[in-house]
């Protein structure tokens, strides 16, 4: 593979610092982090998918702070409206028109606690602003705050009041990745440490806004071989002609797949792509796209894709 030209803003240590913020308050969860800041960077959303109380909304809540982002967090309940999510607009007697209201949508980084609790018609007021960073409400389009990032949680769909995502909710995240329970030695330091809260308080921002964005746009500087193209392109097509899944992954899948192994290999301060970094994305890329014969669309699956398509 050749290797592309090197550009100052690939040699960013701030990433590093990010990652070690993060560690102090998300303890013994390193990949999960790192796929997370891997997924924004990528310009991607992020479904987090576990049991209550493994520190879901806490990762979100710290992403947020070390990412120096505005946050806002919406909990998702059955009778959720979109208006709750949108804004709403309401009459003002004083000049007998109405005024757009904006909701809780309006920030950099948008919390969905629980997004498979509401509704579907809940559930979908999300489409637009994730696709487009967009609303419109009213006939009236409002464009929403950059960087714009939605880190939902979802509980497993065999828990009692929940509503599985449809297809077209799941594909809009780029990523999904679950925590787990953790180690004894991370649940010791849980125990014995500070409250998670308290921590954030005294969390420093690693970056800004500003610096984020350009993080972003530098990942299109990371090099993609024809090669590391043709390993990518085989990947898709098996998915397509295996006939192990209901459906191969979309052309869209394989863009996703392209930037965030592009972020991976800017968060290691490389200029170039290699087929480690697409593996080490794809279960958290592919895993809520591809659905098997059995119903299964654990990220395990996916090992049977890494395991059948040969590196070129």
């Amino acid at each position: 593979m050749t290797v592309a030209t090197s550009s100052p803003i690939l040699n960013e240590p701030a990433l590093s610092g990010v990652l070690q913020a993060a560690n102090q308050v998300v303890v013994g969860k390193p990949q999960a982090l790192r796929l997370a800041l891997c997924c924004l960077l990528a310009r991607g959303h992020l479904l987090i998918e576990d049991v209550p109380g493994v520190g879901k909304t806490t990762l979100a809540h710290t992403l947020a702070q070390v990412l120096g982002l505005e946050y806002q967090r919406i909990q998702f309940t059955s009778d959720l409206l979109p208006a709750d999510i949108l804004g709403v607009s309401v009459y003002d007697r004083s000049d007998g028109g109405f005024h757009f209201h904006p909701g809780p949508v309006f920030t950099q980084l948008l919390l969905a606690d629980e997004i498979n609790r509401a509704t579907p018609k809940a559930q979908s007021a999300l489409l637009e602003a994730m696709e487009e960073q967009q609303i419109t409400a009213d006939g009236h389009t409002h464009e929403l705050p950059r960087p714009f990032f939605v880190v939902a949680t979802q509980n497993p769909v065999s828990q009692i009041g929940t509503y599985p995502l449809p297809e077209s909710q799941l594909d809009r995240f780029l990523m999904r990745i679950s925590l787990g329970y953790p180690d004894a030695q991370a649940e010791r330091a849980l125990l014995a440490g500070e409250d998670r809260r308290d921590l954030l308080q005294h969390l420093d921002p690693q970056l800004d806004a500003s610096r984020l964005m350009a993080l972003q746009h530098s990942i299109d500087q990371v090099h993609c071989a024809p090669a590391l193209l043709d390993y990518v392109q085989a990947l898709l097509q098996f998915t397509r002609d295996s006939g192990l899944w209901l459906q191969g992954l979309s052309p869209r899948a394989g863009l996703g797949l392209v930037r965030a192994a592009r972020a991976w290999a800017l968060i290691d301060e490389r200029h170039q792509v290699i087929p480690e970094d697409v593996q080490a994305v794809l279960p958290a890329v592919a895993g809520h796209r591809l659905s098997s014969h059995e119903g299964s669309t654990t990220e395990a699956s996916v090992q049977k894709l890494i395991e059948a398509v040969a590196i070129p």
